[in-house]
This record gives C-alpha cells, sequence and structure tokens, in this order.
C-alpha cells in the first residue's frame, strides 16, 4: 500500500485514511507505516449547534457547502475520534475522548479499545493535543480514578500553564466556563505523571510536536515519521472539515482565537 508523503489525522472528524473496518468495529481506519501501526478509534459523536462553529450568522454559501456533504438542519454531529499508536513496547493515545460526563452520545472510547484487544492498563503515554472536554475528559472513569493508571500524559507547556491558571476561569467566554473547571481539575489530578514538551520537539521516538495554536492558546498536533512517509495527527486544528478545505479562511467560533486558527 503506498502513501503520499504527509497523510493527515483529523482527530474529532475525519473520513478514513486507509481501511475501512466493518460498520460493528470501532475501529474505524487503520494505517502501517514501518514498525508502527495507526488506529482511529470512535469515542462516539458529538452534537452541537451550527452557530458553535458558524457563528450567529453564517457564512454566504456555508449551508450550501455543507448541503453537498449531506449536512442539514440546525446541528452537527462530528465525529469523536481518537488515534492509537502502537509501535515495539509503546501504546500510545493522542487525546483520552471525552469520558462520561461531557455528552452521552461520547465517550466510547473503552469500547472501540476492547474491540482492538487494547486493555487500558497496556497504554504506556496518552499525548494531548488540547484540554478541551472531548479530548482529555475521558481520562477519568465514574468513579473519578484514572482509566489509564500507568500512562505518561505528554502536554504542550503553554497549554497546561492555560488551562491551570486560575484566571482562566474568569477571563473565558461564559460559555466554556464548564471547559475550563474540567480541565483545570483533570490536569492538576494528572500532575504526578505529567511530561511536559515544546514546539518542535521529538516527544517519543518518531513522535514529533507541532504547535498549531487558535482552537486553543497552546493547541498542539503531531507528526509520527518513519523513514521518508510521516503522518500529521492534527486534533482540532481542522474544527470542521468540510468548510474548512474549501473555504480556509472563514473564521469558525469554536475557535477561541479564530483569526490565528485560520
Amino acid at each position: 500500500m503506498n502513501f503520499s508523503r504527509r497523510q493527515v489525522i483529523k482527530g474529532a472528524s475525519w473520513a478514513g485514511l486507509s481501511l475501512a473496518l466493518p460498520p460493528m468495529a470501532w475501529a474505524q481506519s487503520t494505517l502501517e507505516m514501518g514498525t508502527i501501526r495507526l488506529d482511529t478509534l470512535s469515542d462516539g459523536n458529538l452534537v452541537l449547534p451550527k452557530a458553535f462553529s458558524l457563528g450567529e450568522t453564517p457564512p454566504d454559501g456555508a449551508e450550501a457547502i455543507l448541503k453537498s456533504y449531506g449536512i442539514t438542519g440546525d446541528t452537527f454531529t462530528p465525529d469523536c475520534n481518537v488515534t492509537l499508536l502502537r509501535n515495539g513496547d509503546r501504546t500510545v493515545l493522542f487525546d483520552a475522548g471525552a469520558g462520561q460526563e461531557f455528552m452521552p452520545s461520547a465517550g466510547k472510547l473503552l469500547d472501540a479499545l476492547d474491540t482492538l484487544g487494547v486493555d487500558p492498563s497496556d497504554v504506556t503515554d496518552v499525548a494531548f493535543t488540547h484540554a478541551h472536554p472531548d479530548h482529555l475528559w475521558g481520562v477519568l472513569d465514574d468513579f473519578g480514578d484514572l482509566i489509564f493508571p500507568d500512562a505518561a500524559y505528554h502536554i504542550g507547556r503553554s497549554e497546561w500553564d492555560y488551562w491551570t491558571d486560575p484566571n482562566t476561569v474568569s477571563t473565558i467566554d461564559q460559555g466554556r466556563v464548564t471547559f475550563a473547571v474540567g480541565a483545570k481539575n483533570r490536569l492538576e489530578l494528572l500532575s504526578d505523571q505529567i511530561v511536559f514538551f515544546d514546539d518542535d520537539q521529538e516527544i517519543m521516538p518518531g513522535v514529533l510536536s507541532r504547535l498549531t495554536p487558535g482552537h486553543t492558546p497552546g493547541h498542539m498536533s503531531f507528526e509520527v515519521q518513519m523513514g521518508s512517509e510521516s503522518v500529521m495527527i492534527v486534533g482540532d486544528s481542522i474544527v470542521n472539515h468540510h468548510l474548512a478545505f474549501a473555504q480556509p479562511t472563514w473564521l469558525s467560533s469554536s475557535d477561541q482565537n479564530a483569526q490565528l486558527a485560520a
């Protein structure tokens, strides 16, 4: 199977890289690159008002683009996807999904891992693109215990600083206050197992950090390299791919700094 120099994996909503598995399987796709295996897993989906992404007044032409993809009505139901990397003795999750507290339609990651025969205790590393609920809240179970108890948790230093700053709760947009409270609480619980990284750093063998801010102040993407091939795991640096590829300069109100994100 041949791949271009760089492929893109969309963390929140992605159409699929290579092999689509049967509808009942939780693994959405699989890509093998040398000794690395990447599986994109479904954590369920979100249900969001269109205004969350488009604002109260959608740009001219937005509805026509969405309709061409069969997206109509007043809500988006974006897939909530998580990328699993396995290579040698490393089992790495990029983001941890939404858990059980954010939305009833999400929080399905453990079912996806079970489909692949991966136990939560097998996970050696969790690397966060950012600390929004559907990427972070899945670190805890219903009892407030760590789902991946033996993992190292990797996060960009600037992302950590933003969400653990006590001033963030009072300065963030009012509609995201629960995001800030939830992030601070969970990150503090992870503090003993946190590994910080900065932009353009090899955070583990073959995985490099790439700063892609805007959706959040310290949003990170990851470039997975093997020989001359590489794969970009972009998280929410691309929020709604239907619109973003058609009109990359459009601003999305789901981004905390929409101009920077565009």
